[in-house]
């Protein structure tokens, strides 16, 4: 395993990381037992950085992660969120002590490594919020602060409030948005990136063929990009990313995560699923070299701007990038 460090943050952070969202029941249902074997597969081959959120199967997987971590709390550095309602947020700074508190209390820690504000709340200056969550710093509490799918100027805002170790934001080879005002702002103000959705949820590792490929239940069949109007489409335009890791022996999702880790050593992809067998598929991406040429061919083989459907239903885009 490869590593990098994020904006300010000091510590050696695995290039790739655990995304836990996908641990729970969102795509498909998950065996705690499972999820918990795969985490420490994934720790075994070297990884630190896991990402959770109290949102995630309302504050569950943060209980999972305690169980996963008992004995090896030292070796994982925890970044977890507050603040995302499922359509609405909360930034009230009083909010983000109770949210802290309860994310401790679930993780079975003293301490939060990396402390996000899972969406901004548009109602609340994000100087209240970033301003409460720096006391947290102060207490001990919180490590390092970041934000999570927010605009550019807040951004700039909050890291004048207290430094911002790190931004979470969908980027993929589909979704490649942030290239042209969040990843020069970020570099400005050097704050790390953290790319979640590095696989397009799924749609990169080639494995999805249509609608009937998501289980009855899954999240994605809500997500416009996977609806029956635009799947065989998007299909379709991401296959020649299949071609390309053919003739270079390794599989699409090794190669969209390896193209990814190209854009910057600033940038930390979480992929996440309940698979240790994909876990270690995912982590072995990290030791893949690609030259210039095939970064450039690799992006150029997937047109975002061609992609159909939007990346979230249209009520859940509304809470995005303010």
């Amino acid at each position: 395993m490869k590593y990098r460090f994020l904006g300010h943050c000091t510590d050696p952070l695995s290039a790739i990381g655990i995304g836990g969202m996908a641990m729970t029941d969102i795509y498909g249902s998950a065996d705690a037992a499972i999820v918990v074997n795969t985490i420490h597969a994934a720790m075994d081959a070297g990884v630190n950085f896991i990402d959770t959120s109290d949102a995630y199967a309302g504050g569950k997987n943060e209980e999972m992660l305690a169980k996963a971590l008992t004995g090896r709390r030292q070796n994982a550095f925890i970044a977890t969120k507050f603040g995302n309602l499922g359509g609405s947020a909360n930034g009230r700074p009083e909010y983000v002590i109770k949210a802290c508190e309860k994310s401790l209390k679930r993780l079975q820690t003293d301490v939060i490594d990396l402390y996000f504000q899972h969406r901004v709340d548009a109602d609340v200056p994000i100087e209240d919020t970033v301003g409460a969550m720096s006391r947290l710093v102060e207490q001990g509490k919180v490590r390092w602060l970041g934000l999570s799918e927010a605009g550019p100027e807040t951004i700039r805002r909050a890291h004048g409030t207290h430094p911002i170790a790190a931004l979470q934001t969908e980027y993929s080879l589909w979704t490649r948005f942030v290239e042209d005002s969040y990843l020069p702002l970020i570099r400005e103000l050097g704050i790390g990136f953290i790319a979640y959705s590095p696989l397009g949820r799924g749609m990169l590792t080639g494995t999805i063929t249509g609608a009937h490929s998501l289980a009855e239940g899954d999240r994605r069949h809500d997500h416009p990009r996977f609806q029956a109007e635009n799947i065989t489409a998007n299909v379709a335009l991401v296959a020649p990313l299949r071609d390309i890791a053919a003739t270079k022996n390794v599989t699409p999702s090794q190669l969209a995560l390896a193209w990814l880790l190209a854009q910057g050593d600033d940038i930390l992809p979480i992929p996440g699923t309940k698979n240790k067998s994909h876990v270690l598929e995912n982590i072995a991406a990290s030791m893949i070299n690609l030259s210039a040429g095939e970064v450039a061919d690799i992006g150029a083989a997937i047109n975002p701007d061609l992609v159909s459907g939007t990346r979230y239903p249209e009520k859940q885009l509304e809470g995005l990038g303010l």
